[in-house]
């Protein structure tokens, strides 16, 4: 490791600075539909063309645009007749609409939603508490009744969480073998992509996705077919209502949006409902065990301090949480990719 002196302290700050300014450009493209038109074109496209196709000024494109050049999610070829800009292909895949590992919805979400409630992080850290009030006048007692408050909202978070799962989706359901559970429930699935992912990774598998009814509804008639016979749902408050027998559940990004009581709570239902030898996997961003990182999970945590009321843990806490609950055979998988996998049986 090298000495203090070969650090650029200035320039670091400086880079983390601008870190919102640099995820803002990134959002701004995506919502105009930069990186929409260019795919579609099948052509690089100058800025005046860009700027008249999406209603812009032709002045803010072409500083849009060279921004996205030198944050390489678009590269540029000077002509005879100016600059011609085209996608890389980070952003065919990652950042068009019609690809399918897209994370436009995510974005959108972040940079509409999130956004509005990390204005307020000084407040949250002095509080203790998320930000809905502040951001949207919503109280914030209820966490998720602030981020589901239209329907519209909630399309958006629940596009938002199927685009995360389809870029890590396979990698989570994988760290573990779980063919030997043909009967799973996943608490809180949303939208349905990581029951889609479980599916088909394990054909002999049928998923139940056990949600708030209106969430249900909403994934029915937007993300899940008719057509997709392994795939059911079920109605019900997971905290409030009885949850059904199965061999396997899911908790996919559940138990960072609650304190420990909450968590004790729902994982004490889920191993009374569990069939001997079965189990729950979890599915969170693990921090290392003394917490110097990962900076993603990091951030993460703070995250959930504006937005829920619970928080990122390591691995050790989670499993301190399983084993108070009755689970053991304890196993925990690092992906090394943003989510992470924790089993535990019952036996």
């Amino acid at each position: 490791m090298g000495s203090t002196e070969d650090l650029d302290y200035p320039q670091i700050i400086v880079q983390y600075s601008n870190g919102f300014l640099i995820s803002k450009v990134m959002f701004t493209a995506c919502e105009l539909g930069v990186f929409d038109l260019l795919l579609d074109s099948g052509k690089p496209l100058s800025s005046d063309a860009i700027a008249a196709h999406l209603g812009a000024s032709t002045m803010g494109m072409e500083r849009l645009l060279d921004a996205c050049v030198g944050l390489k999610l678009l590269a540029v070829e000077m002509t005879q007749e100016g600059a011609l800009y085209r996608n890389t292909e980070i952003s065919n895949i990652y950042l068009t609409k019609s690809s399918t590992k897209s994370q436009y919805h995510i974005m959108m979400y972040y940079s509409n939603t999130v956004y509005l409630c990390w204005q307020y992080l000084s407040d949250a850290v002095r509080e203790g508490r998320n930000q809905y009030e502040r951001a949207f006048g919503i109280s914030s007692k209820d966490s998720f009744g602030a981020m589901y408050r239209s329907d519209e909202e909630m399309l958006k978070f629940m596009a938002g969480q199927n685009s995360v799962w389809s870029i890590c989706g396979r990698d989570v359901l994988a760290a573990f073998d779980l063919s030997p559970f043909t009967q799973i429930y996943d608490l809180g699935g949303g939208g349905g992509a990581l029951a889609q992912e479980c599916v088909s990774l394990y054909p002999n598998s049928t998923v139940t996705i056990y949600d708030l009814p209106k969430v249900v509804r909403v994934a029915k008639e937007q993300f899940v077919s008719p057509e997709e016979r392994q795939i059911t749902f079920h109605e019900g408050d997971f905290f409030n209502d009885s949850i059904p027998e199965a061999e396997l559940y899911i908790l996919s990004k559940i138990l960072h949006d609650w304190d420990d009581d909450k968590c004790k709570q729902l994982l004490a239902k889920v191993y009374k409902a569990c069939k001997p030898g079965g189990g729950v996997l979890l599915v969170e961003s693990l921090l290392n065990e003394d917490k110097s990182g990962p900076v993603e999970t990091q951030l993460y945590s703070l995250n959930m301090l504006v937005q829920t009321e619970g928080k990122e843990r390591t691995a050790a806490e989670y499993s301190k949480l399983l084993e108070a609950a009755g689970f053991g055979v304890i196993q925990v998988k690092r992906t090394g990719k943003l989510y992470d996998a924790v089993l535990g049986r019952k036996l």
